[in-house]
Formats: C-alpha cells, structure tokens, sequence
C-alpha cells in the first residue's frame, strides 16, 4: 500500500472543515482522493466515502455552504430554541485517564452503556441523514470505516467484504453515544469508532505515505495530540503529514463540535488553510 488518507472525527464542525479542506488542496492541485486506502473515523467516515467514491472535493465543499444557508433558514423560521446536542457526558469519557484495573475495552463498554441507555432519534431516521447524500453510491475502493461494539466495547473496522450498506456503516460511525442511537448491523449494537479513538491513525499501518485530518478543537487539545502522537508510532518508517485545526480554523470551530453555528465559516476556514498546506502535502502525496 502506498498512500494512505486518515480523516478523524469532529462533528458536524468537523465535516464542514475537512471538506472544506480537502477542496483547498484540490484547488492547488493535491488531490486527497488518489489514497489507496481511505480511513474514516465518525465525521470522517461520511467526507472519507465521498472523497473514495470519487466526488468531488469541491462538492463536498459547496453541500456545506448550501447546509449553512439551510441551517440560517431553519434558524429565522423556528419559533422556539431547539436544544443543543451535548456531547459533554461522552467526552468525560473519552478524557478520563483509566481507573486501576480498567482496560481501554473496558471504558468503551461505559461508553457503550451510556448510548444504549439514552433516549435519541430512532436508528432509521439517523441512518436516513447519510442515506440522502450517498444514495446511488456502491462501496468505495479501498474506503473502511471505524465502529465499536457497544456491548463488548470490540474495536472492528468496516470494509466491503463485509457486505454492509455503505450509509448504516457510516452511521455506526458517527453514532456519538449520548447523542444518537447505537446501530444495528448483523444483530449487534455499534457506537462512534472515536469511542477508540479520534482518528484511529495506527489502522494506516503498511502504508508507506499518511496524510492525517485531525479535528483537534481547543477541548482536550493535547490528549488528543498525545494519544495521535502515540498511534502514529504504529506506522513505523511511513512518511507522515498530519493536519490539525489552525488559528484562523479554531476562531470559527466554537466549543462544541456537535454545534456548528456557521458551517460555511468552517468550511471556509477549512479551504483556505488547505490551499496554505498543499505544498507540504503535495511533497508527501507525490505530486
């Protein structure tokens, strides 16, 4: 395997920045869809399909401008203040150093349990959300996507072996637990692959090039930068880029990623910062 595309997890915030991204570099001539192998975690499963099934970035890109006027109009008609998905309970979680005795499996059932015990949207209506906009779409060449296994807190990797449709795998993936509803697939329950991980970068191992998206917000900035840092070791004598948020990126992101109060602000953050990075990604991806 040559090239390798890691997109981590982040929200709404985090899909609007990536494919905001992910167009910057294309405008520059550095074309994140020329990945042999595609990794998708949460957020990053949903812009990791598209990219893999060969739309382009631009696309992506231009969705999240015509979401955010959406997302305005919804706004100016409704009546009443709907409330915010929190993702606070799930993060305390995923913060948290482990107990005396407590294994990373272990944690993953607490998240599990949190998911399976609260109330949210059905599972078809979340499943609906993706359907929409992969409609049409078969799995994409070498695309996986991330889960875990809300009972067992099993860590699995979705593939097209695996013969799963490509909108309730990607659901499974960005099912965050305490917001939206564990996914069933072939009789079990499944909960956000950032549950394990924000970006599950040491799944790219054998690649002999990765380029790393990583949504790393201001919360909890540097334990996820410790816990990437860690991962990347898994990757050996790859040569690696890896791309987080910057200033101007982190300016528009708000606090919560969940919440995004101006996708087109993201994604334009997104869009500038990846025509500043596609020289140094251009050199890594062979262009």
């Amino acid at each position: 395997m040559d090239r390798a595309l890691v997109l981590g997890g982040g929200g709404p915030v985090g899909i609007a920045w990536e494919a905001g991204l992910a167009a910057g570099l294309l405008a520059e001539g550095v074309d994140l869809a020329r990945a042999d192998r595609t990794i998708g975690t949460s957020a990053g499963s949903f812009v990791g399909a598209h990219l893999a099934a060969g739309q382009p970035a631009l696309e992506l890109y231009e969705a999240q401008i015509a979401l955010s006027r959406q997302d305005a109009a919804e706004r100016a008609s409704s009546n009443e203040r709907l409330p915010q998905p929190d993702p606070t309970p799930f993060l305390a979680l995923v913060i948290r150093p482990l107990e005396e005795g407590e294994t990373p499996e272990m944690r993953r059932v607490k998240m599990g349990k949190l998911a399976l015990s609260t109330k949210t949207i059905s599972e078809d209506a979340f499943i609906g959300r993706f359907g929409q906009s992969l409609r049409g779409l078969s799995w994409p060449k070498g695309f996986v996507c991330t889960t875990v296994d809300a009972l067992t807190g099993a860590f699995r990797l979705w593939e097209e072996r695996d013969g799963v449709e490509l909108a309730r795998a990607i659901a499974s993936s960005c099912s965050v637990p305490g917001i939206f509803p564990p996914i069933t697939i072939k009789g079990r329950r499944y909960i956000d692959g950032g549950a394990r991980s924000p970006t599950c970068v040491d799944v790219a191992a054998g690649a002999r090039r990765v380029v790393t998206l990583a949504v790393v917000g201001a919360m909890a900035r540097e334990p996820y930068l410790a816990r990437i840092a860690e991962e990347s070791k898994a990757l050996g004598d790859a040569a690696q880029v890896l791309i987080t948020p910057d200033e101007a990126a982190l300016g528009v992101f708000g606090p919560n990623l969940m919440n995004v109060a101006d996708r087109a602000a993201v994604a334009r953050s997104g869009y500038d910062q990846g025509c500043r990075e596609a020289e140094r990604v251009g050199r890594l991806w062979g262009l």
